[in-house]
């Protein structure tokens, strides 16, 4: 595995800047915001597809600090039932596929996306139970007339192309947990994966190493994020939570940076487990600490993952037979 970051933590600072900072504090592999809800402010796709030059100053400021790319990422909603967003984040997508293509990486993160109700709705809509009826009838047209759809399409483009998409499971979207991630990918087929992100996980009361087991094969790119459950908050209100993310002090739960929600065993254990189901890729550090600054949070991020990933093959087993 490779200590990673998503640099639109650092997107105030130029590219270059930014590519130096980590790889100071010793990250190996970046992943790049190119679209989407997370922006583009270190490279915009129509800037530099089919650029030649744009490219090598690309690879130039990567080959400097010795550093690699492991996804390009536009998080968004090309299902959003406004036109607008979503024919912006479809080409979004596209473009940056095509640009994974061109820089030589592999894997591109997204979401699932979310429509709404009917083909008159203004709005995403999630739905997050069965009954009134009515719940079950959305929940049925939206994956058999947009996800699916949508998604085998998008599955046969990442074929043609020889990139990954790892979409990660995200509430809000229509992907959210193991059995909605899993059946998105049997259907777009098996460039489509996962983008493992346990924060998202934690807060609906999911156990991270059991979906990693089942994810299997399927995870293509991995998210270090934690989340802190306010039990004094939790038991009055329940984990479906929609205050800000800003009023910390009265929320269920929050994003932490990692090792302040959880503890540095359950963190092995999910190490362990990616390594048994045979991920050994990036490990990218996502910052999204109400409570704590963006650079200390980054900080505190790379001295505990250093600690507990692992980062070696296991080599002979010359104990076995």
């Amino acid at each position: 595995m490779k200590l990673g970051v998503f640099l639109k933590l650092f997107r105030t600072r130029s590219f270059e800047d930014a590519v130096a900072h980590v790889a100071r504090q010793g990250v190996q592999t970046i992943e790049i915001a190119t679209g989407g809800y997370v922006g583009n402010q270190h490279m915009k796709p129509k800037e530099v597809l089919g650029n030649p030059e744009e490219i090598n100053k690309i690879k130039k400021v990567l080959e400097d600090n010795q550093v690699t790319i492991s996804a390009l990422s536009c998080h968004g909603n090309p299902l959003h039932p406004d036109k607008q967003i979503a024919d912006q984040h479809h080409e979004d997508f596209i473009n940056t596929i095509l640009l994974a293509k061109e820089l030589g990486v592999d894997t591109v993160v997204n979401f699932s996306g979310c429509p709404g109700e009917s083909e008159h709705s203004l709005r995403s809509v999630w739905v997050t139970c069965p009954w009134p009826t009515d719940f079950l009838d959305t929940l049925t047209w939206q994956w058999e007339q947009k996800v699916i759809p949508y998604w085998e399409k998008m599955g046969q483009y990442a074929r043609d192309n020889g990139i990954k998409i790892a979409v990660e499971p995200h509430p809000g979207f229509v992907v959210y947990n193991t059995e909605t991630a899993i059946r998105l990918c049997e259907a777009a087929g098996k460039n489509v994966g996962i983008n493992y992100d346990p924060s998202h996980l934690f807060w609906q009361g999911m156990d991270p190493i059991a979906c990693i087991y089942s994810f299997g094969h399927r995870i293509y790119h991995f998210h270090a994020k934690d989340t802190e459950i306010f039990k004094r908050n939790n038991e009055l209100n329940g984990v479906l939570d929609t205050k800000s993310y800003k009023d910390v002090v009265n929320r269920s739960w929050a994003f932490r940076t990692v090792g302040y929600g959880h503890g540095q065993q359950l963190w092995k254990e999910m190490f362990s487990a990616l390594r048994t189901v045979g991920y050994s890729g990036a490990i990218s550090i996502e910052h999204e600490d109400g409570i704590m600054s963006t650079q200390e949070g980054f900080h505190k991020a790379v001295k505990f993952l250093k600690e507990v990933m692992i980062t070696e093959t296991a080599g002979e087993m010359y104990w076995a037979k």
